[in-house]
């Protein structure tokens, strides 16, 4: 049940706006002053504060208002008045009020204010609990080359608000590596807003967006505000973004473009200060060829991108990664850690982890709750994963040099074809996901692969 405290010298006020509330299903609390209301928030903080500006005594209504942003900076707080100017409420705004109601008060404002106060208390209650998941996790876990890459991208582009695309399998990460981008921002104290486009429904995709007024379609009886809203001022996440359909790619590219979105059945243009960060495991390159992702919007969204590099690719991480899992599952359920033999350690780096970190994870998981403050054996591992687990694909190794009498065009060649037969091996055989790791783009790898006779198969 959502609380509201009601602060307002007028006990009429509190009283008529407390029943209206407590009939809607909210947890009512009242206040006549600022100091009486600090208090009582103190005691109980609540979801949303409808707040008075004008108050006799030592803290009427904005320095009420400043003294709450400090000392709950997540809660919203909702201002009233029947006096207030335009400076009042510009001023009101400028110390963090979310919104100005003008009295005397109607039902439908008092109602529609709080109900987007709290998907905005929602949505900083995500960001708070991202900062703890964070926190909790510590740094990105891993050392190995491809993730010192990913490391250094975050911190070269997170200062900024340039557009992100970050690209890898499912399971590597790519939300982490979004929320961290947030977390290293300006925009860190401000909602996180995650959106899995793949699994709005089309004819939704436009309201889970963008919002929507009362009755503009057949069961909207409500105003929504929409997720670019409610990240105002902060990061939207739009994960999975190639499964947008090809009406909400439009209407994402104006927004990115206009910086403003309307809502479905409203005329009025609302602007919006938003950071977007996008990731997809799907290759939205090829998705333009095909025809099913807009050109111009791949160019706004990959302003940056972020590859992600499989597990497969990073195995020298694995031990670190198990030890982290183990001690956050622990930290979970205080259950004692179990102890990895190097044989164990050895089969974990042998799987090919199709699935990735996530698949990793939950394995070390399954692992530590069956084998609690025990230890964890080769035989153990094989117990848990697939039974056709398959060995990381082979490599051929590079050719040394010193050994070789040919030409050195000739030994050219020869590497060429060995780091071209390795990408395709690590990307069974996905010539535009080869090509990005070799940093080319597919015309110029299919020209190399023509001229080296390697087979250019179905991708």
């Amino acid at each position: 049940m959502p609380s509201v405290l009601i602060v307002d010298d007028e006990p009429n006020i509190r009283r008529m706006v407390g029943a209206l509330l407590s009939a809607e299903g909210y947890e009512v609390r009242d206040a006549q002053d600022g100091a009486t209301a600090l208090t009582r928030a103190t005691d109980a903080e609540p979801d949303v504060l409808l707040l008075d500006l004008m108050m006799p005594g030592e803290l009427d209504g904005m320095a009420t208002l400043a003294r709450f942003r400090k000392a709950m900076p997540d809660v919203p707080v909702v201002m009233m008045s029947g006096r207030a100017g335009l400076t009042d409420a510009v001023k009101a705004t400028k110390l963090g009020a979310f919104n100005f109601l003008e009295k005397p008060l109607s039902p439908e404002g008092v109602l529609l204010a709080l109900s987007s106060a709290l998907e905005l208390r929602q949505a900083r209650r995500e960001a708070k609990a991202l900062r703890a998941d964070l926190g909790l996790s510590g740094d990105m876990i891993g050392d190995s080359p491809g993730m010192l890459e990913v490391r250094a991208m975050i911190d070269r582009v997170a200062p900024t608000d340039a557009r992100v695309l970050i690209t890898g399998e499912s399971g590597t990460g790519k939300e982490l590596v979004a929320a961290a981008i947030h977390m290293a921002s300006d925009r860190r104290d401000r909602p996180f807003v995650r959106v899995n486009c793949a699994a709005i429904p089309r004819d939704l995709v436009e309201s889970e967006m963008f919002g929507h007024e009362r009755g503009a379609f057949t069961g909207a009886t409500d105003r929504r505000i929409g997720r670019f809203e409610l990240a105002h001022r902060g990061t939207l996440f739009l994960d999975e973004v190639a499964d947008l359909g090809a009406e909400a790619q439009a209407k994402l590219l104006r927004a990115i473009e206009a910086r403003e979105i309307e809502r479905v059945g409203g005329g009025k243009p609302i602007r919006v200060d938003v950071r977007i960060v996008s990731a997809t495991n799907k290759d939205l390159s090829q998705a333009v060829t095909d025809g099913s992702f807009r050109d111009d919007l791949l160019f706004r969204l990959n302003v940056i991108p972020i590859p992600i590099p499989p597990l497969r690719e990073r195995p020298g991480d694995i031990p670190a990664l198990v030890a982290h899992f183990s001690t956050l599952h622990r930290m979970r359920t205080g259950q004692p850690l179990p102890t990895w033999t190097a044989e164990a350690m050895a089969g974990f780096t042998r799987y090919a982890w199709p699935g990735n970190v996530r698949e990793l994870a939950n394995i070390v998981e399954r692992l530590a709750i069956l084998h609690p403050g025990r230890m964890v054996t080769d035989t153990d591992v094989s117990s848990v994963l697939p039974l056709d687990r398959k060995p990381r694909p082979h490599v051929t190794p590079l050719p040394d040099p010193a050994s070789l009498d040919h030409s050195l065009s000739d030994t050219l060649d020869e590497y060429e074809r060995v780091l071209i037969s390795r990408a395709l091996s690590m990307t069974s055989g996905n010539i535009a996901e080869a090509a990005r790791r070799l940093k080319t783009d597919r015309p110029n790898l299919y020209r190399r692969m023509r001229r080296l006779g390697i087979p250019v198969g179905a991708e």
